[in-house]
């Protein structure tokens, strides 16, 4: 446990600001680690944990019928330490398709770091062998090298640290160390379920590996670090190959991406995802993208990537959420007493405010001012269908249909479905931040409006 003990010195050297989080399921890795976070850290470093918030957090799933008893054991224990408790119960959806173990995992993640809004160090009781498990699950699924890294002692969770000091030390020698102190910890009947992937492996797959092989999980987690190590150097080339392919606009230039091979072409996607939290795409995916961007002519591709879409607009890849289709939405601009009017857009597209202006009033720099003939009959209203009239913007000396003068604009094609245009009666009057139609101008009609769009953060 010596290694454990470095590493716990050290971080609490490293961030002494930080408060400790100690995921505590009441299995015997989870008593060992706060046993070792309790009574060894306090007796070696007392000055680094001086004054510092320890937390002990139980996440309650619900899924035993010993999951209150598991609870109350906890809180238990807690109190023994003389350190803070947090017990969070935590609700899974069962019909999102997803497995329990993977959805379970999320929930514990999502309620360590939920415990405190200041960056932390969450300590979790991981071992040698859930490495090894890790490991092999990652294999089933046939995943490359990031994959096959497996889990690392020190990473990142939100604004957190995740630290597993655990991670070099074998379940037998957290059993005999239990044994060796006296500790109590619970059983989890569920373990012995070899339904669930990771028991199946654990129970059924292990035994029987490292009874012919006894230094497999030693060798599973050196495997699982050159790996890493080789991910570290993927990354790298991607991080310089994302600084190449980038554009001023932060988009991808397809000219200097198009040079790249498949898997180069793929490794950089992927790092440019990950730069953005995105789900990474399948290899079909990406396949399915570097076909459609090799094609000629002036084609838009739209590919799905994960949670994400990759859409090509002049020589340039963009990455874009999945949008929902605001084509049938309608709302009409009607001003209360102060001569304000806020219009709600549908998916994150943020609000139009509108203000009707007096003679002494002066509108606001980034709005766009028009005017129209107002009354009770006819009202503006916002739309973001069209039937590609021709208007005469503010900008321009001859007029032009509408899906010219988006073009000239240099709007991206799906951004083009995407914005509010504000009409009276059936005429199209501003197109908010971009233009005024030419007979809506300030000076035409006797109602002057601002209007501003404020995107969604």
């Amino acid at each position: 446990m010596k290694q454990a003990i470095s590493q716990l010195t050290t971080l609490c050297r490293d961030y002494p600001e930080h408060p400790l989080v100690i995921a505590f399921s009441g299995g015997v890795d989870s008593q060992v680690l706060l046993h070792l976070a309790s009574e060894c850290l306090s007796t070696s470093i007392p000055k680094l944990l001086a004054n510092r918030d320890i937390v002990l957090c139980h996440i309650h799933h619900g899924l035993s019928p010993d999951a209150d008893e598991w609870l109350s054991f906890a809180k238990q224990q807690s109190e023994a330490k003389g350190i803070g408790f947090r017990g969070i119960k935590v609700s899974l959806d069962l019909s999102s398709g997803e497995s329990i173990e993977a959805l379970a995992r999320e929930a514990r993640y999502q309620a360590l770091a939920s415990v405190f809004q200041t960056p932390a160090i969450i300590l979790t009781g991981h071992h040698l062998n859930d490495q090894a498990e890790t490991f092999l699950l990652a294999l089933k699924r046939g995943a490359g090298v990031k994959g096959l890294s497996a889990m690392t002692a020190i990473s990142s969770l939100k604004q957190h640290l995740l630290c597993r000091p655990l991670l070099h030390v074998t379940r037998a020698d957290i059993e005999a160390y239990a044994n060796k102190h006296k500790l109590e910890w619970v059983t989890d009947s569920s373990n012995a379920d070899s339904k669930f992937d990771r028991n199946f492996i654990r129970n059924q797959v292990l035994p029987i590996v490292t009874e012919r092989w006894p230094s497999f999980i030693q060798t599973t987690a050196r495997s699982a670090a050159l790996c890493r190590e080789n991910q570290l150097l993927v990354d790298e080339l991607a991080e310089q190959d994302l600084g190449t392919v980038t554009s001023d606009s932060g988009a991808l230039d397809l000219s200097t991406l198009s040079a790249f091979s498949q898997a180069r072409f793929n490794n950089v996607i992927r790092f440019s995802l990950a730069q953005n939290n995105a789900e990474m795409p399948s290899q079909a995916q990406l396949k399915e993208l570097f076909n459609q961007l090799a094609s000629e002519g002036d084609k838009v591709p739209a590919v799905k990537l994960g949670d994400v879409w990759a859409r090509r607009f002049k020589h340039e890849l963009f990455f874009t959420p999945d949008y929902q289709d605001v084509s049938d939405f309608s709302a009409e601009v009607i001003f209360d007493d102060l001569g304000s009017s806020i219009v709600k857009l549908p998916d994150g597209l943020g609000q139009l405010v509108f203000t009707l202006l007096d003679s002494s009033s002066n509108a606001d720099k980034d709005a766009v001012v028009f005017s129209a003939p107002l009354s009770s009959e006819n009202k503006l209203s916002i739309r973001f269908a069209h039937q590609n009239p021709k208007i005469s913007p503010d900008y321009r000396d001859r007029s032009r249909p509408l899906k010219k003068v988006l073009q000239e604009l240099n709007i991206p094609t799906w951004e083009r479905t995407r914005l509010p245009f504000v009409y009276w009666r059936e005429e199209l009057v501003t197109v908010p931040s971009k233009f005024v139609c030419k007979p809506y101008l300030a000076s035409k009609h006797s109602h002057k409006v601002q209007v501003h769009w404020r995107l969604a953060e």
